[in-house]
């Protein structure tokens, strides 16, 4: 049975399963949900019965069926361990994960788009404040980022890892929110390396399937 998951193409945490399902190998059907403002189909009846949260990414293979990124992600590393994406060493591996949760924890939260509008809404924040909010937390987390980071061609070795996965994602939105990134040159080369990738390239927001219609 074909793995079907969940997605919208802006979404940061869907872009980092989409990462590793094509790192992995693996093959899986995208079903677009759109996050659109006044579309809105996460918050929809048909889509609260597959995932009560509302959120994407979700993913289905046979029986299992399961939200939350970084779950999904441990998921697909004990199920489909042919392509390894946890270094099998210490410290190195405790290190992949403590990176993730950098960026799955720290950064992406407090930037996500319903905390932004909350912001904007219910706090009285004009758009340079939600900038500058934005900012803010994207240059702590990363400034912890590229410290813990090796200097190697990904985040951590010559291979790329789940750091890679949520570094690429995480990326991608401070270029879109024209977050300056310069203090952070580990971060880059290994962002840029990523991209040269097949795998990091079809995950990449503009060639899924719903970008179009965006």
């Amino acid at each position: 049975m074909t793995i079907r998951l969940y997605s919208y193409w802006r979404s940061s945490a869907a872009y980092r399963v989409r990462i590793a399902l094509n790192l992995k190998g693996l093959d899986y059907e995208i079903l677009p949900v759109s996050l659109t403002p006044g579309i809105s189909e996460h918050r929809k009846d048909a889509y609260r019965a597959i995932n009560p949260q509302m959120l994407v990414p979700f993913l289905e293979d046979g029986d299992i069926a399961i939200g939350q990124s970084m779950a999904i992600l441990e998921y697909l590393e004990e199920t489909y361990p042919g392509t390894p994406l946890l270094p099998k060493n210490e410290p190195v591996r405790s290190r992949v994960r403590a990176f993730c949760n950098m960026i799955a924890c720290d950064i992406h939260p407090l930037n996500n788009l319903r905390v932004l509008k909350y912001v904007k809404a219910e706090l009285g924040a004009d758009e340079k404040a939600s900038g500058d909010w934005y900012r803010h937390w994207v240059h702590e987390g990363f400034e912890a980022a590229e410290a813990l980071a090796s200097d190697s061609t990904f985040v951590f070795g010559d291979k790329p890892t789940l750091a890679d996965c949520f570094l690429v994602p995480q990326m991608y939105n401070a270029h879109r929110f024209k977050v300056p990134v310069d203090r952070f040159p580990r971060l880059i080369a290994s962002t840029e390396a990523c991209n040269k990738l097949p795998a990091f390239r079809k995950a990449a927001p503009e060639q899924q399937p719903d970008a179009a219609a965006n």
